[in-house]
């Protein structure tokens, strides 16, 4: 199987071109090459498919092999790959995926693809849709217990649930300790990708995530619009927001008027190789 491993911020993923490739048990090719001792190394699998509803398809599946239903810095790269390799000359595209079907602009630089603008949709508020299970339409600053320690939480989903936390101090918190425990709480019954976030100022966050089935990553796209719309629910930024993530930063606008989440980041190609399966 040829592959291009391709990373955004950090969060990276191998990359099939299924236009010429076919992946048998993507699940478990997933797991496989995703080990970063035995494998390629990733936080998953991506496989670039035709589509008859948009420009692409992409297939998206996390390290423990469950399939995954949006990646924000995934589709960057989905972006790039295909421009780069010639799939094709636009630079406004479509991608579908399991969270339906998202717009991108490409920023181009000396015919390399540099920057992308994803459209990634309305954000989900209402705590059944997310899913969770609580006792008010939505989540907005509510208390959880996890681990006999006190936690404020705002849910929100982007296509993947997420459970956005407040915390003092970013840099030293235990996430494998605590990220399991907010991913396999009881109230979410699809898991939960759990942000925790400091406010640095009205137009800046910092944030660390764990990503449910695939453990903490350097970056998560929908986990930085989730962020940003939390943060200006609560109040605690402006509209525009700089999410600073341990791979890099990724610029975030939610366009209220037209309730539309604009992501804007990086995507890189690392190497590209060939594997025995």
């Amino acid at each position: 199987m040829k592959f291009t491993k391709m990373q955004g911020i950090g969060n990276d993923y191998v990359y099939v071109n299924c236009f010429q490739e076919k992946v048998e048990n993507p699940g478990q090719v997933a797991k496989r090459i995703s080990d970063r001792h035995f494998g390629i190394g990733s936080d998953g699998l991506i496989l670039i498919k035709p589509s008859d509803v948009a420009d692409f398809e992409m297939e998206m599946y996390n390290s423990d092999g469950s399939l995954g239903a949006m990646c924000g810095n995934g589709i960057r790269c989905v972006a790039k790959y295909v421009y780069d390799y010639g799939l094709t000359n636009q630079t406004s595209i479509s991608v579908n995926t399991k969270s339906g079907i998202k717009y991108l602009d490409l920023t181009v630089e000396n015919g390399k693809v540099s920057l992308v603008k994803v459209d990634m949709g309305a954000p989900i508020l209402e705590a059944e849709r997310i899913p969770a299970v609580w006792e008010t339409e939505q989540i907005l600053n509510a208390p959880i217990t996890v681990a006999d320690t006190p936690y404020r939480m705002t849910c929100v989903s982007m296509g993947n649930p997420h459970c956005v936390v407040p915390v003092e101090d970013v840099d030293g918190l235990k996430i494998e300790a605590v990220g399991p425990l907010f991913e396999h709480h009881k109230i979410f019954p699809d898991r939960v990708n759990t942000e925790f976030v400091r406010v640095l100022d009205r137009n800046t966050v910092q944030m660390r995530v764990w990503e449910r089935g695939a453990g903490e990553t350097w970056a998560c796209g929908t986990g930085a619009c989730a962020t940003a719309v939390a943060c200006i629910l609560n109040g605690w930024t402006e509209d525009e927001v700089l999410v600073k993530l341990r791979g890099g930063d990724l610029k975030i606008f939610w366009e209220r008027q037209k309730n539309r989440v604009y992501m804007t980041g990086p995507a890189e190609v690392v190497f590209e190789g060939e594997i025995s399966l």
